[in-house]
């Protein structure tokens, strides 16, 4: 029976450690487990909501880099239209130019050449006079003659 008796004190033995440890030790190690079980569920669902942000800002990124590339073509697109309208208003302002600076320069040659013919009819006229002299071996009165003169003048 001492065989029995042993065993059966550490069957009592077992149950009572067995007792405490399910009242005592047991649930803290289940709580612990438990908060250990959530802070890694936590930090799963904390880094698969920084991967989606990650995606969401790498799309946001994308077309904001999209739209200022587009933006930037069609600012470096305006720019070549206003150097082409810039050329073009040079090119008429040069030309306008160009057309006044000829138009003033035929004025002017127009009045020089109507000087040098105003000058070659007087020319003319003194050696018409001179020739007529010439002629007729006697002096041909200029005052007394004015209106003849001015007619030869403008006949020239």
């Amino acid at each position: 029976m001492n065989l029995n008796a042993t065993l059966f004190a550490q069957f009592v033995v077992f149950f009572i450690l067995a007792l405490f440890t399910m009242k005592f030790v047991w649930p803290p190690l289940i709580k612990a487990l438990d908060e250990r079980a959530k802070k890694i569920a936590d930090g799963l669902a904390a880094a698969d909501r920084g991967k989606a942000d990650l995606a969401a800002a790498e799309k946001r990124a994308s077309a904001e880099l999209a739209t200022a590339r587009d933006e930037g073509q069609k600012r470096i697109g305006e720019a070549e239209k206003r150097g082409q309208l810039i050329v073009d208003e040079a090119k008429k302002t040069a030309s306008e130019e160009a057309a006044r600076i000829i138009a003033n320069a035929k004025a002017e040659a127009e009045q020089q050449m109507t000087k040098a013919r105003e000058a070659l009819r007087g020319e003319v006229a003194t050696l018409a006079v001179k020739g007529a002299e010439q002629i007729l071996k006697r002096e041909v009165n200029l005052s007394a003659h004015a209106d003849l003169l001015n007619q030869l003048k403008t006949e020239l």
